[in-house]
């Protein structure tokens, strides 16, 4: 089916497409340029213990996964699927997976946290070319042979490099700036109990932490394009957050922070730190794990640049399980023909009882309920199964807490 006939045959509720003003349009070309040139993520920023406990992998699912940093996609292997599809329109993105792999594939444990754990490998440059380049694609070759210096500790760790990493970064040196706000956040993250961190954030960080400065930089678009939000999805927290960008970003955290351990919370702990610990870390940098990957799950791995419309359309095998993060947000405002198109490649290529997951920066994204799918063209809701009661049960459990909506869904059979 056509983009053009999926418009044409659109419920009265699909909307136009939306129309861009001038502030608009400058913070789409700024997001696109940073996006056209970068590595926004340098670590995945959703929780894959949510993830597979939402997914229920099991040996004869083939996985689609939008790539982003690739830990989730190595994760997810870890469960043991038939295969796990990674796919990226950034193939900078993929270039990061593609390191990781060629260093499970490669490289001893400790060389391998060296680099991913740590940030930080001495011989960076040796390991590289001796053993990861020649296993790399033509791209990946040429964007890590100009980015040695990622791993060498000129700038400070790897996780201070890409988009994310400056923020993370730039972080660092406000903290500096604060030493007694620094040694509380420290003691935050070694809290030894839940009690004990939300005395010390009520009291000694929360005063402190959220003044203007914060708050204006928080609710700056470039800050969000930096850290890979695209200002359609800005728009949709202001319109329903009272306290716009800002106050999303403080109630969230602050749900974190008080009310979940952070002692295992590798997603915020290494931006704090800038490196992982062995003991708080993602699964693929773990040693047993780490151990399975590079027996032979690596190799149930494939690595796919471009959209994940294109990849449904040209592969013939059948997808059971889908994680497909946020980017759907976007693509509602500004390609709702190519959102049509992508939901009924998913249906066209999705398994008897295939399940998908989906986050939003709204609770209840519009699109669900007006794109048309099928031969009736009827709302995609009315075609789906949603497990509500385990979304915001899994949402009550999520370490990271960054979206407004999480949905786990069934398609139809």
């Amino acid at each position: 089916m056509t983009a053009t006939s999926c418009a044409a045959a659109a419920p009265l509720g699909m909307p136009p497409k939306t129309r861009q003003t001038l502030v608009d349009r400058l913070d789409q070309r700024i997001f696109n340029a940073l996006w056209s040139s970068s590595l926004v993520y340098n670590t995945c920023w959703e929780d894959p213990d949510v993830d597979r406990r939402a997914l229920a992998i099991g040996p004869d699912d083939h996985v689609l996964v939008i790539t982003s940093a690739g830990c989730n996609a190595l994760d997810y292997l870890l469960d043991g699927p038939a295969r796990v599809h990674a796919i990226d329109a950034n193939p900078r993105q993929n270039a990061l997976l593609e390191l990781k792999a060629a260093g499970i594939r490669s490289l001893s444990h400790a060389d391998f946290f060296a680099m991913f754990g740590r940030g930080l490998h001495p011989n960076f440059r040796e390991l590289y070319r001796a053993h990861l380049r020649p296993q790399l694609s033509p791209f990946a070759r040429r964007f890590w042979d100009r980015r040695t210096a990622w791993f060498e500790g000129r700038r400070g760790s790897f996780y201070f490099n890409g988009l994310a990493g400056t923020v993370a970064r730039a972080f660092h040196a406000y903290l500096r700036l604060r030493p007694k706000l620094r040694a509380h956040v420290h003691a935050l993250f070694d809290a030894p109990d839940l009690e004990t961190q939300r005395t010390i954030y009520d009291q000694q960080i929360a005063p402190v932490l959220w003044g203007p400065a914060l708050r204006w930089t928080l609710s700056r678009q470039f800050t969000m394009s930096m850290l890979g939000v695209p200002h359609p999805q800005t728009r949709e927290v202001e319109a329903q957050h009272a306290g716009g960008v800002s106050g999303f970003i403080r109630e969230s955290l602050e749900y974190v922070l008080r009310e979940l351990p952070l002692k295992d919370n590798y997603f915020y702990g290494v931006y704090l730190r800038g490196h992982y610990t062995p003991e708080c870390c993602p699964g693929y940098l773990r040693p047993e794990s780490f151990a399975r990957l590079q027996g032979g799950l690596i190799d149930r791995l494939e690595i796919h640049t471009g959209t994940v419309t294109g990849f449904l359309q040209e592969t013939a095998r059948p997808i059971s399980r889908f994680v497909l993060l946020d980017h759907m947000d976007w693509m509602s405002s500004y390609h709702p023909d190519a959102l049509c198109e992508e939901w009924e490649a998913i249906l066209a290529r999705a398994t008897p009882g295939a399940r998908a997951i989906l986050r939003s920066a709204h609770a209840r994204p519009a699109y669900l309920d007006w794109v048309p799918v099928g031969p009736d063209r009827q709302p995609l809701r009315s075609r789906l199964t949603f497990h509500e009661e385990m979304a915001r049960e899994l949402t009550r459990q999520d370490r990271v807490h960054t979206y407004a909506g999480f949905h786990i869904i069934d398609l139809p059979r």
